[in-house]
């Protein structure tokens, strides 16, 4: 298993990203894919994943979030008026995962994003090093299961 945890770990570094420990098993890791600042203001754009190890059953358990956050004052722009306030933003995912890219999923500060963030890269990622160290890979939409 420190084999496994040791190839986990090479892979979230590449993100790049850290990996935190978490109870029984469990382990999470978040990387920044956007985030603009200005004089009153910050908004970003983070992709979370988390996995759990169930090495009774072989098992790795992975799901993942997109979390769209901003703060400050803004200057009206958008569907945000003038003054403080905050925006959330849901995004829907499948029995595969989330897909797609940012282009489709968000539009943080009124435009596009010019890049691509592949999420199903990291997820078939963490699936090949599970399936190399023999253990089965199973997503979860919401949550890591029992």
């Amino acid at each position: 298993m420190s084999n496994l945890i040791e190839s986990i770990k090479a892979a979230v570094e590449a993100i790049p990203a850290e990996m935190k420990d978490g109870k029984k098993d469990s382990y999470e890791f978040s990387s920044v894919v956007a985030e603009r600042k200005t004089f009153l203001s910050r908004k970003k754009l983070v992709y979370k994943a988390r996995f759990r190890l169930d090495n009774d059953q072989q098992k790795l358990h992975f799901t993942e979030t997109l979390k769209e956050s901003g703060f400050g004052l803004t200057s009206g722009g958008g569907d945000m008026g003038p003054g403080t306030g905050f925006k959330k933003g849901v995004y829907k995912s499948g029995a595969q995962g989330l897909e797609g890219g940012i282009e489709e999923q968000s539009k943080l500060f009124g435009k596009d994003y010019k890049y691509r963030f592949d999420f199903g890269a990291i997820r078939n990622k963490f699936r090949s090093i599970a399936e190399e160290a023999g253990y089965t890979f199973e997503y979860h939409i919401a949550g890591l299961g029992k």
